[in-house]
């Protein structure tokens, strides 16, 4: 069942989404705060977010470009809004759609099940140059998301990065400096400690979807990851 998260502070229209959609069997979940927005999404872990543009304290395009910076879940704004320049601009702050209120419910389930199946399903087919693939476990480089035997996790920006460079050099020592190097960007700090919370943070994301013990430590040179769900490279 996929998860979406609804950002809407009109709870009448919320309400109506969410009972529509699950018809659908799709597993819908209401934001509580709307000064905590990023918080909640990590905790829903949602395969698609409905983002209205009007909200409390900050406006979606806010929230968008927060959620952006860890995450490419997909993005559709729903909003009363229907200037041209709003539909511009959120698409520019990372939106993949814009649905303009009073909106037909059959047009938004018809966009999320587009955007679904372009992402997650059949037609996720065609992307085969955006998967990387050691022995079953599956790293889907636009969605950042980490799959095995059918279970999922997703993961932020720096994760992502340390999970594609360790599988990209499976078996290779990586020290620390070339791993803090891949991390650093003009806007956020990166020293040693964040790298060291990055590396639990993954491995307990390998761990919940079934493997153990894969990302170790080497002693003054590094980490390296090594192949302990399949068979031995």
């Amino acid at each position: 069942m996929k998860r979406i998260f609804l950002v809407e502070d009109d709870p009448k229209i919320a309400a109506l989404l969410k009972d529509y959609l699950e018809k659908y069997e799709y597993e819908v979940m209401i934001a509580q705060q709307f000064d905590t927005i990023l918080d909640e999404f990590k905790q829903v872990d949602p395969h698609l977010i409905l983002l209205d543009i009007n909200l409390p304290r900050y406006d979606g395009f806010y929230w968008c470009r927060q959620i952006r910076s860890i995450s490419n879940c997909p993005i559709i704004f729903v909003s009363a809004r229907d200037s041209g320049m709003d539909q511009v601009m959120a698409i520019e702050n990372g939106g993949d759609d814009y649905i303009t209120k009073p909106f037909n419910f059959d047009v938004v389930q018809a966009k999320i099940k587009g955007i679904i199946r372009r992402i997650y399903g059949e037609y996720a087919v065609a992307k085969q140059a955006e998967l990387l693939e050691i022995d079953g476990l599956h790293l889907h480089l636009t969605a950042m998301e980490i799959e095995y035997h059918e279970q999922t996790a997703q993961l932020t920006k720096n994760e992502f990065v340390l999970l594609k460079a360790f599988m990209d050099q499976l078996h290779h020592v990586l020290s620390r400096v070339f791993l803090l190097e891949m991390l650093w960007d003009d806007e956020q700090f990166v020293d040693d400690n964040t790298l060291s919370v990055n590396i639990t943070r993954l491995r307990r994301k390998l761990a919940d979807i079934g493997i153990q013990d894969s990302i170790q430590t080497v002693r003054g040179a590094g980490y390296k990851m090594v192949n302990t769900w399949g068979e031995t490279v």
